[in-house]
């Protein structure tokens, strides 16, 4: 029988998930609707996984959240200065800038948002047909995980002129957005005001060819470099891969082993350098490091799509830590993907 966690053993997501599970269903419901999907499928998934919860464990998550809340509070603060830095804090600066103006100025999307909500196959058989343009606008608009998966599900011709339009995308205007918003609405559920909002760009186009399949990213690497190789050049530069974990520091490494499963990350490290896996073997406990070293040395091979998707998973979760401010990927940088 498997050993019960105890609390410094459980991840960040977990600690989400029992602080929901002790809100009740009613309260539950309405932190979850507040975040993305991508975030309720996350959380969901480890709810439903989260196995034994002891009251002791759910009573000290309950009190550092408790404890948390009472060192954060927006009394005697200006509403928008307080959104503004709040968003920065938990997404860093390029992400959160690329919302605020949506916030603060009352605007919404709500065809377009009702697209994260729909698998993939969806997606992709609903914007095929549309022109490059809207298409391009449309998954800058996504999240980069799920533009990946619609861009893998687009025809491979089309995905290096869809990288480059957004890749150059500067901007949209209020009027153009509420007339992308209204096509949306001719399929799904429209939306009222629309705002303007700054989308696209080269960190768009590297998160997305980071979360696609690495045959895929390089023939559209190759696509956009044919056409335009000094914009290929500025996109690989902005690109975050698995080796570049090497970069991360002790402490941001360590947060990120805590959320890695052993099997996923025994499977991740075939093949990479030398300077990666001694990054990770210095930041474990020397007993975890020689049984991860032995695994490595006695596993059979493995598929290289097996390995690729392990490493792939790994980026997402240091992606998210970045977007939380719980490690900071790559050096000399405030640039986090």
């Amino acid at each position: 029988m498997a050993k019960a966690k105890t609390n410094k053993d459980l991840s960040q997501s977990e600690r989400a998930a029992i602080l929901l599970l002790a809100l009740g269903m009613d309260r539950a419901a309405l932190v979850l609707k507040h975040m993305t999907p991508r975030e309720v499928q996350l959380i969901g998934t480890t709810m439903a996984n989260v196995g034994e919860i002891s009251i002791a464990m759910m009573d000290e998550v309950v009190e550092e959240f408790i404890l948390a809340m009472k060192s954060q509070t927006a009394l005697g603060m200006d509403t928008d200065d307080y959104i503004r830095t709040v968003l920065i804090s938990a997404l860093g600066a390029d992400k959160a800038n690329s919302i605020l103006d949506r916030i603060l100025m009352g605007g919404s999307t709500k065809g377009i948002e009702q697209l994260k909500w729909m698998d993939t196959r969806s997606v992709a058989d609903m914007i095929r047909m549309e022109h490059p343009q809207i298409v391009a606008t449309i998954m800058s608009l996504m999240e980069s995980e799920q533009a990946a998966e619609v861009m893998m599900v687009l025809p491979e011709n089309q995905r290096a002129d869809l990288m480059m339009r957004i890749a150059t995308m500067k901007g949209v205007q209020p009027a153009a957005l509420r007339e992308l918003d209204q096509i949306m609405e001719q399929q799904l559920t429209g939306s009222d005001n629309v705002k303007s909002t700054t989308i696209g760009g080269v960190d768009a186009v590297a998160n997305i060819l980071n979360f696609m399949d690495g045959g895929a990213a390089d023939f559209v690497m190759g696509g956009i470099a044919e056409h335009r190789a000094e914009l290929a050049q500025e996109i690989q530069e902005k690109m975050f891969t698995f080796e570049d974990l090497a970069s991360i520091d002790s402490r941001g490494m360590q947060a990120l082993l805590r959320e890695v499963a052993t099997p996923q990350l025994l499977l991740a490290l075939r093949g990479v350098s030398s300077e990666l896996k001694e990054t990770i073997f210095n930041n474990m406990s020397k007993r975890a490091a020689e049984m991860l070293r032995d695994d490595l040395e006695a596993s059979p091979p493995a598929k290289l799509s097996d390995v690729e998707l392990a490493q792939k998973d790994i980026l997402a979760i240091a992606k998210r830590m970045a977007d939380a401010g719980e490690l900071q990927l790559g050096v000399g940088t405030d640039e986090l993907i």
